[in-house]
């Protein structure tokens, strides 16, 4: 019988629990995009509360992305000196720290937010460019890994998505076409880096991406390289909602990908109670869950689960960590209490 805090392999990994915590936004950092007290102090908090793998914040390489001025920021010289005093505090609590890489918008030159139809092989082979240099920094600074960040609404995403992207050279049309230039992020990294590689990816999107072309897109990434993944789907669409059978369809599609592949894969979807998570955890193949919001709320709260063995986050899901781009709870000042009652 599994358990949200079984000690487990993950890859080459150990990992002290089944709770993966991913990042959203970085609104502590310092206008320089150096980082502060805060930060470390957030960092240490949950690493020592239980968690098995930390993804952290997005990090952004794009300097005008528009999002960036959310994020953190791979672009000022004391960046790997800084990030290697979070991955040396982190592994204190034997706790692997993955960076999330990634952006949301391409700007360049004066054009803003340029279609992925737009770029030249050129530009491409500049986002690739500068991607791989900011992954060699996480590498130097001793993170165990990165995730590229290619779900959600991120811009790689729209790669991925036949919907959006009517390429017609070696980077559009079929799947492996327009996963190209992953692949070929990822075969560089694995030759040049000790990165543990996740990609962060869609299961679907109502917009033109399928379940069964996800589950392509996964064998097509472990097939090239890749030592895990994590599912989810656009925010717009984020499933917290029930179809017709009572299921969660983010689950189904998480279990069909988990079935056509070897690696690990992380589902991160809404979950925030302890009995559900382990209800999952025993009623299907998902091992790994990936929590965000009530990390925000709280966090250290996986000692306080460990200790009551049905812990619920008093995360209301209010979704205001996620539309204000901060990395604080608006909800925070009320106590727990507040939560019980309402």
């Amino acid at each position: 019988m599994k358990d949200l805090f079984d000690y487990c392999d993950f890859g080459d990994l150990k990992l002290n629990s089944r709770v993966i915590r991913t990042g959203l936004w970085e609104s502590e950092r310092e206008s320089a995009g150096n980082f502060t007290p805060e930060i470390y102090t957030r960092y240490e908090n949950i690493a020592a509360s239980g968690v098995g793998l930390i993804i952290t914040e997005l990090f952004t390489f794009i300097a005008r992305d528009a999002y960036s001025k959310y994020a953190l920021t791979t672009n000022y010289t004391r960046f790997v000196r800084e990030a290697k005093d979070l991955t040396e505090m982190v592994h204190i609590y034997g706790v692997p720290i993955f960076a999330q890489l990634g952006f949301v918008e391409c700007n360049k030159r004066l054009e803003q937010n340029v279609s992925v139809n737009d770029l030249s092989v050129e530009d491409i082979r500049k986002i690739q460019t500068d991607f791989i240099i900011a992954a060699q920094k996480f590498d130097f600074a001793g993170f165990d890994g990165i995730q590229i960040a290619m779900g959600n609404s991120f811009f790689f995403s729209h790669f991925l998505n036949p919907s959006v992207n009517r390429r017609e050279d070696n980077y559009g049309g079929n799947t492996l076409n327009r996963l190209r230039m992953i692949l070929e992020i990822i075969k560089v990294l694995k030759q040049n880096t000790k990165l543990h590689i996740n990609c962060r990816i869609n299961a679907f999107d109502r917009d033109g991406l399928t379940v069964d072309e996800a589950i392509e897109i996964a064998k097509l990434l472990e097939k090239h390289g890749a030592d895990s993944l994590q599912i989810t789907c656009p925010h717009s669409q984020y499933v917290l909602t029930r179809d017709n059978a009572g299921e969660i369809p983010l689950v189904e599609a998480a279990e069909r990908i988990i079935k056509e592949v070897d690696i690990p894969v992380i589902y991160g979807g809404g979950l925030n109670t302890q009995n559900k998570i382990n209800e999952i955890l025993n009623q299907t193949d998902i091992d790994f869950i990936s929590m965000q919001r009530p990390f925000i709320a709280d966090p250290s709260f996986l000692v306080e689960w460990q200790v009551s063995g049905n812990g619920e986050s008093f995360c209301q899901t209010c979704h205001n960590c996620y539309a204000k781009k901060t990395s604080t709870c608006h909800l925070k000042p009320c106590s727990p209490e507040y939560y019980k009652k309402s």
